[in-house]
């Protein structure tokens, strides 16, 4: 599984994948007419924010997930260390300016994590994505 992918379990994501069951398709073509099917079940979004609150009050490190890639890798149980960042990094397509520069990276990382759980049908509230 890819790291980030790692993040979107963390987070519950992929529970979302078992929320609507395709229909079996029908054995033989219907003759009668029959009553329009009904609207898919839409797919709920997931809670970032709450589901890392919730993490972080039974944290025993105080951690700032809001600012820090670190924080927010250790808050959800995964490998923080800079191979790992730097890792997550190259998955998501880091530009390699900012690779050189842990700090640059960091910020680039933690800005696209959060962007990127956004396009995934996370909630995450529009100040946290700039």
């Amino acid at each position: 599984m890819s790291l980030f992918g790692k993040i979107l379990s963390a987070l519950g994501f992929g529970e979302k994948a078992h929320a609507t069951e395709a229909a079996p398709p029908p054995s033989a073509p219907e003759v009668t007419t029959a009553p329009a099917p009904s609207a898919p079940t839409p797919v709920t979004e997931v809670d970032v924010v709450a589901k890392l609150e919730g993490l972080a009050a039974s944290h025993p490190e105080k951690l700032n997930w809001k600012t820090s890639i670190v924080d927010l890798l250790k808050l959800l149980g995964l490998d923080s260390s800079l191979d790992a960042r730097k890792q997550l990094a190259a998955e998501l397509g880091c530009p390699a300016d900012k690779m050189g520069d842990s700090a640059q990276m960091n910020m680039w990382l933690h800005k696209t994590v959060l962007q990127k759980l956004a396009a995934n049908g996370g909630n995450v509230p529009a100040e946290l994505l700039h």
